[in-house]
């Protein structure tokens, strides 16, 4: 199916996963010492599953249907909740954010990439600068004005799992936009979006639970620290980040491809940046406003053909 032109309502659609995920960026980032990882991940996504049961609970019923597509839906379920965010999580931990950030600004290659080498979608030109302009501002914000910043950069092993992590959620996409034979049409399962999503998480729900019981049995620290704040974390991760984000993204690549849609996941390190300045006190600076308007023109040069 040929992508949708970008619309008003489809680029807020778009625009309301990278703020959600900022968010949850800098929560994962509080979270360090107080949830492991892959435990955050896992119960981040039971208590998602909680949430939505009343609103898609139908779609668990119907056992036959999701039997006969349940290879699509494992696949859904490990990239999607299974593995990317407990890998950003664990990437918090043993990688500054620095380096995280400008890893996953590198998604739009890798949505461009994917696209071309597994349905052969070939980029434009314009979608090629769209990226050029999306990355500039990206790594504005992350070398806070000054680009020598990025020469000092190191990878440790938390930069490698963020690379797994933005290939994970580039194929998640993909499987999303481009669905097998069995997820098109009439032979779609009736199901509304809150019953495709509930299925989803039931087998992210399998991954995700048996990597944090492996996590509890030979991980050196697996222990939580509780304090006030960490069922506020919790009840955020399950909603905003889960719920709202992943409704959203699922909407918006369905109708205007992954690869329109990578290039609005580059406002998350401005969002994050400026939730990060919020929360540390510090006022915005110059680099954030000139990222902004490079990250918007990318997105608006990409979406020109389809205007």
């Amino acid at each position: 199916m040929k992508p949708h032109a970008l619309t008003p309502r489809l680029a807020l659609l778009l625009t309301l996963p990278p703020l959600l995920w900022a968010g949850n960026a800098v929560v994962g980032r509080m979270a360090v010492g107080a949830v492991p990882p892959i435990a955050l991940n896992f119960s981040r996504w039971l208590l998602a599953f909680v949430l939505l049961w009343p609103l898609g609970r139908l779609a668990l019923s119907q056992r036959a249907v999701i039997a006969q597509r349940w290879k699509y839906f494992a696949l859904l379920g490990l990239l999607g909740m299974g593995s990317y965010n407990a890998l950003q999580y664990m990437a918090l931990h043993s990688s500054s954010p620095l380096n995280v950030t400008l890893i996953a600004a590198s998604m739009p290659a890798w949505m461009l990439g994917f696209g071309l080498l597994l349905h052969r979608v070939h980029p434009t030109p314009r979608e090629l600068g769209g990226a050029v302009l999306s990355l500039a501002g990206v790594a504005l914000v992350i070398a806070r004005g000054q680009p020598a910043r990025l020469a000092e950069l190191q990878l440790v092993p938390g930069d490698l799992l963020m690379l797994l992590a933005i290939v994970s959620w580039a194929l998640y996409s993909w499987l999303l936009a481009r669905p097998p034979a069995h997820m098109q049409g009439d032979a779609r399962p009736d199901w509304d979006w809150a019953g495709f999503l509930l299925v989803q998480i039931s087998f992210g729900l399998v991954w995700s639970g048996g990597a944090a019981g492996l996590e509890a049995l030979v991980a050196d620290d697996a222990r939580w620290h509780w304090s006030p704040w960490v069922p506020a974390l919790l009840l955020y991760v399950a909603i905003g980040p889960s719920l709202v984000a992943y409704r959203c993204w699922g909407l918006g690549v369905s109708t205007v491809g992954p690869a329109m849609a990578a290039f609005f996941g580059n406002l998350t390190p401005v969002f994050a940046a400026i939730l990060s300045a919020a929360l540390l006190g510090e006022a915005p600076h110059w680099y954030h406003g000139a990222a902004f308007a490079l990250i918007v023109g990318g997105i608006w040069l990409s979406a020109r053909r389809r205007g």
